[in-house]
């Protein structure tokens, strides 16, 4: 029995320093840096936001994107003496831009609540619009110098909103992977006419396609006979003495031949 007792006592105190060890306590240096960055948030940060939201001179400047991030830091703190940082500025003032063109005017503010992130404290304003209801999630530096670190306004959607937004999201991303598929198959597709194309561009000109006369076949050669020459002395005595028997003469004087020429043989 005393052993159980004994065992008892024992595991309480264990639970018991395992709960005093998991209790997350807060300074009051931390309450206090908390409760004066939620009244930053609510009485300068925010009033500025909408203020430059309304100026016309200002949202020129930052949609021409005209002052680097240390202009802004400056003029901010000259202006109005908060600490921001001017990347964080500029997009607190558009994220609010964008979020009453659906809320409407802020009317009022509902809660104020903060939690602690290691070097930053995160603060909740939720908000009331003249058409919704929206939440300020604005960071500032852990410290009592409060710097703005970011700033976003959230609207609030029902369920069916949210969902109707989804889907959408959905079917534009889906919409958006079948076209670049559809852009991909058609390049594909095209690849067979390349082939054609470098063979019709590297293709040398070819020799004109008129049709070659067979040349002229080499005319024969002609015969030319040439006459011997022989000493004709006896041939013309010859035939004197047989012209002058034909006609009954004894000698052959009156007869003169001129020319002999070789008769033609058919």
């Amino acid at each position: 029995m005393k052993k159980t007792v004994s065992l008892v006592c024992v595991l309480a105190c264990v639970f018991a320093l395992t709960a005093c060890g998991s209790s997350d306590t807060v300074s009051d240096y931390q309450t206090d840096k908390q409760a004066n960055a939620e009244t930053v948030a609510t009485n300068s940060i925010i009033p500025l936001i909408e203020t430059c939201a309304t100026l016309d001179s200002v949202m020129d400047v930052i949609n021409e994107d005209g002052y680097t991030d240390e202009e802004w830091e400056s003029a901010v703190y000259n202006s109005f003496g908060i600490e921001v940082d001017g990347d964080a500025f500029v997009s607190a003032v558009t994220s609010y831009v964008d979020g009453i063109e659906e809320m409407g005017e802020i009317v009022s503010i509902t809660d104020v609540t903060s939690s602690v992130d290691d070097d930053q404290i995160i603060i909740y304003v939720d908000v009331t619009g003249t058409e919704r209801t929206g939440q300020f999630e604005i960071i500032v530096s852990n410290d009592y110098f409060t710097k703005l670190e970011s700033c976003a306004l959230n609207v609030d959607y029902t369920l069916g909103e949210k969902m109707s937004k989804a889907a959408m999201n959905t079917v534009l991303g889906i919409g958006m992977v079948f076209l670049v598929l559809v852009i991909i198959m058609a390049i594909i597709s095209l690849f067979k006419y390349i082939p054609m194309l470098q063979e019709k561009f590297s293709r040398k000109p070819e020799a004109s396609s008129a049709p070659v006369q067979p040349a002229a076949a080499p005319a024969a050669p002609v015969e030319v006979y040439e006459e011997e020459e022989t000493d004709d002395t006896e041939l013309v005595a010859v035939i004197a003495a047989a012209v002058a028997a034909f006609e009954g003469q004894t000698s052959t004087d009156g007869f003169v031949v001129r020319s002999i020429r070789r008769a033609k043989r058919y």
